[in-house]
């Protein structure tokens, strides 16, 4: 999604990328980008909450109407859960868990 954004506002389309993987989206190079830093498959929030979505659409849009210099970045305040345990085991495939992600 980066490129395709890079390549419509380089012709003259804006964009908003709202993401949650900076590093590839920064190296992209991106005219505006949201940054919530949420597990990857989430970019605009939990499941069902939507008045995080809807905030985080609201930070999209507010950036698209006032951002002034290329490759500007907003980071939402949105966190997934207190506990940060989450980063170290998200989307992991281990013995403990491989039969049943098989199945």
């Amino acid at each position: 999604m980066s490129l395709v954004s890079r390549y419509l506002a380089a012709n003259g389309i804006p964009t908003v990328v709202v993401g949650s993987a900076r590093d590839i989206v920064d190296e992209c190079g991106v005219a505006r980008f949201v940054f919530n830093d949420l597990p990857l498959g989430n970019p605009y929030g939990k499941p069902d909450d939507r008045s995080m979505q809807r905030a985080t659409l609201g930070y999209a849009l507010d950036l698209l109407e006032s951002a002034r210099l290329p490759r500007t970045t907003v980071q939402t305040p949105f966190r997934w859960s207190e506990d940060e345990s989450w980063r170290a085991v998200y989307a992991r495939v281990d013995e403990t868990n491989r039969e049943a992600l098989r199945k």
